[in-house]
């Protein structure tokens, strides 16, 4: 009797946070849709910032292309880092205590506040390395910023291979690296992918890592990786927090929200399609 009552207040408990988190979630979708759709037009997508104000008219384009250069270059720096780290972790690392150092290490980093990873950005970057407010600068600072999260989704993914696989290439005396590059990579090149992908979304999304590192509230498409750039966070921020206008602050989170839900679309599709290769 005591368990069936148990099991009902669970089903009740799951039941209830679903249509919490669904009824939420559709409510600012559809406010954001609502108070932004009016403005979204090809003009606005395809055009630069423009009037007095500056935002208060025109469009986003700089922005829109400035957050996926930043997406990328951040993309490359955190899997470069967080793909070796992995194999170093999974296949070559004898020692526990190592292991259990950097697993704390990467665990620390994911919980930097982002606006202090940003500082840090500033100092490293643009301050004694003198890179300048820049592409590069922002999209390194979000590439350590999204690190931890690839890094970790990468490890789960190395060992999630049959370690039967690993195991029989070893027999057959092929060394770890042709065993890597030829057997574990193929296997889970997409799902790895989706990783990075997802992590790239989150990216996009980030306005503190960028404030003091490269993002600047007007220029032109960036034509190298020194020149500044606008991005789609950092625009809605001034937007809103200068209260330049709120029909545009709809309009930018609508493309801004638009461009992170294909970047998710692209992220379940790629690890559907490593489960129907299972």
């Amino acid at each position: 009797m005591l368990e069936n009552i148990k099991s009902a207040l669970f089903k009740i408990w799951i039941t209830l946070s679903g249509v919490i988190v669904f009824f939420s979630t559709s409510f600012i979708f559809a406010y954001i849709i609502k108070n932004g759709f009016k403005s979204v037009n090809l003009e606005f997508i395809f055009g630069s910032p423009q009037g007095i104000p500056l935002g208060s008219e025109g469009g986003i384009f700089p922005a829109i292309v400035g957050s996926l250069f930043l997406m990328i270059i951040a993309c490359i720096f955190a899997s470069l880092l967080a793909i070796s780290t992995s194999i170093y972790v999974v296949y070559y690392c004898k020692s526990l205590k190592i292991e259990n150092i950097v697993h704390v290490i990467v665990q620390c980093m994911a919980g930097v506040p982002s606006i202090v990873l940003g500082l840090f950005g500033y100092t490293l970057l643009v301050v004694n390395l003198k890179l300048g407010r820049s592409l590069l600068s922002a999209g390194l600072t979000l590439g350590i910023m999204i690190f931890p999260f690839i890094q970790v989704r990468v490890e789960k993914i190395f060992r999630e291979i049959s370690s039967s696989i690993i195991n029989s290439s070893y027999a057959l005396g092929i060394s770890k690296s042709y065993t890597f590059f030829k057997l574990i990579l193929p296997i889970c090149k997409s799902e790895i992918v989706s990783a990075i992908t997802l992590a790239g979304g989150f990216a996009m999304g980030a306005a503190a890592p960028i404030i003091l590192t490269g993002a600047v509230i007007f220029a032109p498409i960036p034509k190298s990786l020194s020149s500044p750039v606008m991005a789609l966070p950092f625009h809605l921020y001034i937007l809103t927090g200068e209260g330049i206008s709120l029909e545009k602050s709809y309009a930018t989170t609508l493309v801004l929200i638009g461009l992170l839900f294909i970047i998710n679309i692209i992220s379940i599709a790629l690890t559907f399609i490593r489960k129907g290769v299972r």
